[in-house]
């Protein structure tokens, strides 16, 4: 397996690193981290025992397998410092936002780049991250899906725009639970329900419907169908679910994800 530099050591780009080393595809002297702060590259080499440098051109000459990690705000600087440095036919996987794989071509043209948009969940290994790829070959594409599967599940997408969509689903998803989380939370409250128990009665419920959801799928069991065996007729359930449909529920929520896509159109131009 071929060294692999992580250019950031944020959140995200320490739960790779712990899931790279945890599930044995990477021992830690397979691993550099680069970072600007020096305290929390003390921090990430005691805690894993990894290699790291405040100097990415130490890094990429280290590693043929980069990871980018900065926010998009400082990739420009990034690609910079690294220009013409790389090693010829290194793999260049990019989780910043924003950020097209031509853009990242224009100061790594001897590379083959990716482009990967995982979620919050991957620092709990339960992440969810689509990759495409620019002009990776098969074997680049296939070491992209299994650093991502160390923190959770990977896939792929053909055409980079849908890399946009899937940042308004997965990328920004968790987010959408944890309102519906707050909201039952705060219905329960206004219905009696003493504030320490609805927390533990929803969150609860959330890990329970988690698990069921991750069984469901593994059957071939959609969500609709999920529902379905939830929902008595004439029941409770059936009468919240007749209320959100009425409502319109689904067309409050596809405007959202819709506001998100287009978010992330702009956030992508604005970057470069």
């Amino acid at each position: 397996m071929d060294k692999i530099g992580i250019i950031g050591c944020g959140n995200m780009a320490e739960a790779i690193i712990k899931g790279l080393i945890s599930s044995g595809l990477y021992k830690p002297d397979r691993i550099m981290a680069s970072d600007v702060r020096d305290e929390r590259l003390r921090y990430i080499a005691e805690e894993y025992h990894i290699k790291t440098t405040t100097r990415n051109e130490e890094l990429v000459a280290h590693a043929r397998v980069l990871m980018i990690c900065v926010k998009p705000q400082n990739v420009k600087a990034m690609l910079q410092g690294i220009r013409g440095k790389t090693q010829d036919n290194s793999i260049v996987i990019s989780i910043a936002a924003g950020i097209t794989t031509d853009y990242l071509s224009q100061s790594l043209s001897n590379c083959q780049i990716i482009r990967a948009m995982p979620n919050t969940p991957a620092m709990v290994d339960e992440g969810a991250t689509a990759i495409y790829s620019a002009n990776g070959s098969d074997a680049a594409v296939e070491l992209a899906l299994q650093l991502f599967a160390a923190v959770g599940r990977a896939v792929v997408v053909n055409q980079e725009h849908l890399i946009d969509a899937v940042t308004a689903i997965s990328g920004s998803g968790p987010a959408y639970f944890f309102v519906l989380m707050e909201e039952m939370v705060k219905a329960a409250v206004e219905m009696g329900i003493p504030v320490d128990i609805a927390e533990q009665l929803v969150y609860q419920t959330a890990k329970g419907a988690g698990v069921l959801a991750k069984q469901a799928y593994v059957r071939g069991e959609s969500p609709a169908e999920l529902r379905r065996k939830v929902t008595s007729p004439g029941g409770t359930t059936e009468a919240a679910i007749e209320t959100f449909n009425k409502l319109g529920l689904g067309k409050v929520l596809f405007a959202g994800f819709e506001c998100a896509r287009q978010r992330s159109i702009k956030l992508s131009q604005e970057a470069q």
